[in-house]
């Protein structure tokens, strides 16, 4: 399986579970040349931003390690502002705007068929 289909599932995985929240999802892969947003949900009034990473995996064993959440690293994150500002002036009412910036983990087994989702909240980049 390539990164690409792999990432559009894990980003499927998350919108699912981000509705199971009470989230709207607003938009999916908002793209410019500086960076891409993966989801923009919406819930309470606030603008959720969340970078999805995802990894396949044979058991919670087998990452030895390894965190998804650690390629969001320097570069990324100044990329992600950039592209939030955008947004936000764009799309999302102005820089004034309540937003919040997440990552979700998706861990998939494709063995079994079972995804398991780690959601880390309210990142400040």
């Amino acid at each position: 399986m390539n990164r690409r289909v792999i990432g559009n599932k894990g980003e499927d995985i998350a919108c699912t579970f981000l509705k199971k929240e009470g989230f709207v999802i607003v938009d999916r892969n908002y793209f410019k040349k500086w960076g891409e947003l993966d989801i923009v949900a919406e819930k309470d009034n606030i603008i959720h931003f969340c970078e999805v990473k995802s990894v396949i995996v044979n058991s919670v064993d087998e990452m030895n390690g390894h965190r998804p959440e650690d390629n969001v690293h320097g570069l990324k994150t100044r990329r992600l502002r950039r592209i939030i500002e955008t947004y936000l002036e764009e799309k999302g009412g102005g820089l004034g705007r309540e937003f919040q910036f997440h990552v979700i983990c998706v861990y998939m087994n494709i063995s079994s068929h079972r995804a398991s989702v780690k959601w880390l909240k309210n990142i400040i980049i």
